[in-house]
């Protein structure tokens, strides 16, 4: 610095830099979480710091520490370290990149990293552009996506790089960088304090998402400075004690991740599924509850619900096909918020309903033999005899017609020649299939009328 003014200067524009920016690790030895991904021992970790990178593409959700890691990178690197988003650069930014990286390479001999930001948002011409590049070993690609890069990026550039994935960052490593936060210079500097109730409510509320909780402890702690007694309402110099109530002020509501197009849409989605299927109503209701917190088309939940109903229940308890309509009437008829209650009911009855998936089974058991067994005539006797000429030909004869001869029509044969009953339809343990065939039988059509 050229002058005490000057330093002041630098300290209030370092004060104006988003606490989270602020507080980024340097060193991968500052770096906090995902251990199984870059801990002491792995292979990303022994590479960053031998600085011998190959190309790879860090993907996980918000706040999980893809953008640090890249710092971590530019600052250890002796190789050029290259930035674009994916937001606002097209192929000409990526082919100027790769150029001067030729160049650099030619002339010194220094390698180029390219740290692509949301590369999932790249279209197919603009990941091509970057194929030749990696495969030559021209730059070493470094990719961050909150998306599935198998869904998301191009299977030849996937092929390429090797896929690290960072997972939500847990309640303690959370914690830990809240602490860090409050104490070092580059951040809050002991300037406030958390009390134990507002230090929980700020883990609870981040939800494993390093940047949502120190934005919020940023926001909370210049809510209280700007209270302070001291009257200085323009920075953080201030002492003050950030207790729970300031903190649910600076986020009323839980930042859980729920990306109706993404990964967590399909997790959370797939988490209700098999909680229904494994007959745990709670779990059921808390994974629709992080639909419905989501934002979640109710008809989609409803459409899943009436799907569930035949594939995982089916005749065990027929009636759950029926719950599982009424709930797709209510989600076009209802709407937000109240078709939640009907969606409720629906995911309790489904949990609750006695499991049997006898009905998809049976059907994917017809369809390979389809596909993969031999030609099967219609049985003479069940052919359509209502045509032309069918009665010479001696179509349809031999058929018992079974409201006449309910014995005999059982007994007849329906299913073509070489396959047996039971080869498709093997019906369930529990429920109404453990107690025989329900439909198409007299047994069946008894019991029926004695239950009506």
């Amino acid at each position: 610095m050229d002058s005490l003014f000057d330093e002041q200067v630098e300290r209030a524009r370092s004060e104006d830099v988003p606490l989270a920016v602020r507080m980024r690790p340097r060193t991968i030895h500052e770096f906090i979480g995902q251990d199984r991904a870059v801990g002491p021992g792995t292979l990303l970790r022994r590479s960053i710091e031998a600085d011998d990178l190959s190309s790879f593409i860090l993907y996980g959700p918000p706040g999980s520490g893809k953008t640090s890691l890249a710092r971590i990178i530019a600052e250890a690197t002796r190789a050029h370290f290259a930035e674009i988003t994916a937001v606002d650069s097209g192929v000409a930014d990526i082919r100027a990149v790769i150029e001067a990286a030729k160049h650099r390479l030619g002339q010194t001999g220094q390698g180029t990293i390219l740290f692509v930001d949301e590369i999932h948002r790249f279209s197919k011409s603009q990941q091509d552009a970057l194929l030749h590049a990696v495969e030559d070993n021209v730059i070493v690609l470094v990719g961050a996506t909150t998306e599935n890069p198998f869904f998301e990026v191009n299977a030849p550039l996937i092929s390429r790089s090797r896929v690290v994935e960072l997972v939500p960052l847990t309640d303690s490593e959370i914690r830990s960088i809240i602490r860090r936060a409050l104490t070092d210079d580059r951040g809050l500097g002991g300037r406030v304090k958390l009390t134990e109730e507002a230090e929980e409510a700020l883990v609870t509320l981040a939800s494993g998402d390093a940047r949502v909780a120190l934005a919020t402890l940023e926001l909370a702690a210049r809510t209280v400075t700007a209270a302070d007694e001291s009257g200085e309402t323009s920075s953080l110099r201030g002492r003050g004690i950030i207790e729970r109530p300031s903190v649910l002020a600076a986020m009323p509501t839980r930042m859980l991740t729920y990306d109706k197009n993404g990964d967590a849409h399909y997790d959370v989605a797939s988490a209700f599924i098999k909680s229904m299927r494994g007959s745990d109503p709670d779990a059921a209701i808390y994974w629709l509850a992080r639909m419905v917190h989501g934002g979640e088309d109710p008809k989609f939940i409803a459409r899943r619900m009436m799907i569930f109903a035949s594939e995982d229940i089916g005749n065990a308890d027929p009636r759950a096909l029926l719950v599982a309509h009424a709930a797709v009437k209510a989600s076009e008829f209802v709407g937000w918020p109240e078709c939640r209650i009907n969606l409720s009911q629906a995911a309790a009855y489904m949990a609750l309903a006695p499991k049997s998936n006898a009905a998809i089974m049976a059907i994917d058991r017809a369809l390979a033999e389809v596909r993969d067994g031999p030609a099967r005539a219609v049985p003479n006797h069940l052919r359509d005899r209502h045509y032309p000429g069918a009665e010479r030909l001696g179509r349809g004869e031999g058929y018992v017609y079974p409201h006449d001869h309910p014995n005999e029509g059982k007994a007849q044969r329906y299913l073509p020649e070489g396959l047996e009953r039971g080869a498709f339809w093997r019906p369930g343990r529990l429920g109404r299939e453990a107690e025989g065939p329900v439909i198409g039988t007299p047994e069946g059509q008894k019991r029926l009328a004695d239950e009506q």
